[in-house]
C-alpha cells in the first residue's frame, strides 16, 4: 500500500467517525450557540466579502450569521471534479436552484471573491486541519485564494466533530479559526 493509499484509507475511517459524531450533535440545540460564536468571530470582518455555505445533511447552519453580515455574501458553486470552487452572491431572498451534491446555489450567477470563508467540515483536529467530504474542493480553493492575498478561513462545526488527528497530505489547508458551540479556536497558518 502506498502512502497516498494509506492516507486515503485513514481519511475514510476518520470521516465515518466524524459523520456519526456530527449526526448525534445535530438536533441537540447547539446551532444557536455556534452561531453566536461565529457572529462574534466575524465582528472584525463586518464589511469584508464573505463566503458561507448552504447547509446540507447534518451540517451546522451558518445562514442566520450570513444573513446578518453587512458586506457582500456568497455561497460556493462546484464547477466539477478536480477544480476549485467559485462563489456566487447570495442574500436571504436570492432565488435558489439545486446544485451538485445537494447544495442549493443562486439561480443567477454573480461571481464574487471572498476574503473570509465559513468552511463546512466533517471533522477537525486541534492543529486546525479539517476533514471534508473528500473532493478537495475547499483545499484547492483556499490554496488559490491564499496565493492571491490574505484570506481568513473559519471552520464551522459542532465540538463533537473534533478528531484526535486528521490525516493530512501535502494538499490539505489549515484553517485560521474553528468555531463551535463551545467557542472559537485560533490557529496560525
Amino acid at each position: 500500500m502506498t502512502e497516498t493509499d494509506a492516507i486515503a484509507q485513514a481519511k475514510a475511517a476518520a470521516r465515518k467517525a466524524a459523520f456519526a459524531a456530527r449526526r448525534a450533535a445535530q438536533g441537540a440545540g447547539l446551532d444557536a450557540g455556534a452561531q453566536g460564536h461565529l457572529a462574534a468571530a466575524l465582528a472584525a470582518q463586518a464589511a469584508a466579502p464573505l463566503a458561507g455555505y448552504m447547509p446540507i445533511r447534518t451540517e451546522v447552519d451558518p445562514l442566520p450569521v450570513m444573513a446578518a453580515h453587512r458586506g457582500p455574501v456568497g455561497v460556493p458553486v462546484i464547477l466539477g471534479p478536480g477544480q476549485g470552487l467559485v462563489f456566487h452572491r447570495w442574500a436571504p431572498d436570492t432565488p435558489m436552484i439545486d446544485g451538485p451534491f445537494g447544495a442549493r446555489i443562486p439561480a443567477t450567477a454573480e461571481v464574487m471573491v471572498p476574503q473570509v470563508l465559513i468552511v463546512p467540515l466533517v471533522g477537525f483536529d486541534a492543529r486546525g486541519y479539517r476533514l471534508g467530504y473528500g473532493g478537495g474542493f475547499y483545499d484547492r480553493t483556499l490554496a488559490a485564494l491564499r496565493a492571491a492575498g490574505p484570506v481568513l478561513a473559519i471552520g464551522f462545526a459542532y465540538a463533537a466533530q473534533e478528531l484526535p488527528e486528521v490525516p493530512i497530505d501535502a494538499f490539505d489547508q489549515r484553517l485560521d479559526l474553528i468555531v463551535t458551540e463551545t467557542g472559537v479556536r485560533h490557529f496560525t497558518t
